[in-house]
C-alpha cells in the first residue's frame, strides 16, 4: 500500500490556537485584553491581591465553581483543608521515589503531584473543595521539598497555624520569613490564581471532562504550564536584567538584542494590548518590599528596561502593542522574596491551582465531555 502522498498535505496545516474561540461559559474569571482588565470572580484583580489572602480567593474560586453558596466554603475552613494538605504531603515525602529527583522544578512537581492519586485523594462524601484544598497544600510541600534537596537540605515540615504563603516562604528557608516577604508572595498567588481559559486550565478542564479524577486533571495542566510558552518566562527575565546590569545601560542593550533579532523577555502577551493588569498590581507589590525595608535590588532596573523596552518596541513595531506582561514583574518580586529563578513555574502552579480547581468544578457542573472539531486538509482517499 502506497502511503508516500500522506506528506504532501503537510504544508497545508494551518496555525490553529482558537484564538477568539468560545469554548465555555464560567462565572470564574474574564480577561479584557484591550482594556488591560482581569476580572476574578465579579473582582478587579487589583481590588482583591494585596487585600485578600490566597485562601480567601481559593475560598471565593471554589464556591463559585461548584455553584455552592457562600457559606458553603468559608476562608477560614478553606485555610484549615490547605494546611491539612501540606502535613499529609510532608508525612507522604517519603514514599514520592525518585520523584523530587528531576533537575527541572515543573518536573518534579508534575511527578509528585501524581503521587497523590495512587490512593485517592478524594474521599467518599467529602465536599469536592476539601480536595482541592488537599492538593493545593500539597503542590506548596513539593515545590519547597524540591527545592531544599536541589540545596543539598532536607525538606522542612509545615505550620499549620501558618496561611500557605508564610508557611510556604518557611518551607523554603528553614525559617519564618520576613512579613513583608509574606505579603509579597501572598499577592503574588492572589494575582495568578487564575486567567480565563489559559493553556493550562484548559488543559485541566479537558481532562475532567473525560470524567478523569481531580488529580489527573491538575497533572495534566502542570504538564501543560512547564511548557516555556506558557509558564517559563520569568526566569529568564532575571537573566535578562542581569545582562542589562545597570538602568543607564537600558535602551542601548535593549536595541542590541532588537538589531540581533532576539526576544525582550517579559514584554507582549497573547491576549493584552496594553499593560497587563498583573504587572502593575506586582510592580507596586515590589515597592511596597522595598518602603518595607526588603531589597528588592532589581526594581528600579526593571522599571528602566521596562520604559525602554516599550518605547523600542513601539518605534519598531508601531502595529504590535508590546507592553509589559505579568512575568516581567513576577520575576522581580519573587527574587526579592528570597525564590529562586528555578522555582518561579512552580510557584505559579501553587497559585494557580486555585483556578484549575475551580474551572474543573465549573466543567464538571456542564458535563459535558470537550471535543473540538478539527478540519482535514489531507489528500482524498486514492488521490
Amino acid at each position: 500500500m502506497d502511503l508516500s502522498k500522506a506528506g504532501e498535505a503537510v504544508a497545508a496545516v494551518k496555525a490553529g490556537g482558537l484564538d477568539g474561540v468560545v469554548v465555555a461559559d464560567t462565572a470564574l474569571s474574564e480577561v479584557d485584553g484591550e482594556a488591560g482588565r482581569l476580572v476574578i470572580a465579579g473582582h478587579d484583580v487589583e481590588a482583591i491581591a494585596g487585600r485578600a489572602s490566597f485562601e480567601e480567593v481559593c475560598a471565593l474560586l471554589w464556591r463559585v465553581g461548584l455553584g455552592a453558596p457562600a457559606d458553603a466554603v468559608r476562608p477560614e475552613a478553606v485555610r484549615a483543608a490547605i494546611a491539612e494538605g501540606r502535613v499529609g504531603a510532608h508525612a507522604r515525602l517519603s514514599e514520592l521515589g525518585d520523584a523530587l529527583a528531576s533537575d527541572d522544578g515543573s518536573s518534579a512537581l508534575r511527578a509528585a503531584t501524581a503521587h497523590l492519586g495512587l490512593r485517592g485523594a478524594a474521599k467518599k462524601g467529602e465536599a469536592p473543595w476539601i480536595e482541592f484544598a488537599h492538593i493545593a497544600g500539597a503542590l506548596a510541600v513539593f515545590a519547597a521539598a524540591w527545592a531544599r534537596r536541589g540545596a543539598g537540605a532536607a525538606a522542612i515540615a509545615p505550620d499549620p497555624s501558618l496561611g500557605q504563603a508564610a508557611d510556604l516562604l518557611r518551607m523554603l528557608r528553614g525559617e519564618p520569613g520576613p512579613e513583608a516577604a509574606v505579603r509579597g508572595l501572598d499577592t503574588y498567588l492572589v494575582t495568578v490564581a487564575d486567567h480565563g481559559m489559559n493553556a493550562s486550565t484548559f488543559t485541566a478542564r479537558v481532562v475532567a471532562s473525560t470524567g478523569s479524577d481531580t488529580v489527573s486533571a491538575v497533572v495534566a495542566a502542570i504538564g501543560a504550564l512547564k511548557g516555556p510558552l506558557h509558564g517559563g518566562a520569568p526566569g529568564p527575565v532575571l537573566d535578562m536584567l542581569d545582562g542589562v546590569g545597570d538602568p543607564a545601560r537600558a535602551a542601548s542593550w535593549i536595541d542590541e538584542e532588537l538589531s540581533a533579532g532576539r526576544r525582550i523577555m517579559g514584554m507582549g502577551h497573547r491576549i493584552y494590548r496594553v499593560r497587563d493588569p498583573r504587572a502593575a498590581v506586582l510592580e507596586k507589590a515590589a515597592g511596597e518590599l522595598e518602603r518595607a525595608g526588603v531589597a528588592t535590588r532589581r526594581l528600579e532596573l526593571a522599571r528602566a528596561v521596562e520604559r525602554a523596552a516599550e518605547a523600542a518596541l513601539a518605534s519598531r513595531h508601531p502595529d504590535r502593542p508590546l507592553k509589559a506582561n505579568v512575568e516581567f514583574y513576577t520575576a522581580v518580586l519573587l527574587d526579592a522574596v528570597g525564590l529562586s529563578r528555578t522555582l518561579f513555574t512552580p510557584a505559579f502552579a501553587v497559585g494557580r491551582v486555585a483556578g484549575w480547581c475551580a474551572h474543573i468544578a465549573e466543567g464538571r457542573r456542564v458535563g459535558r465531555l470537550v471535543r473540538p472539531a478539527s478540519r482535514y486538509v489531507g489528500p482524498p482517499p486514492g488521490a
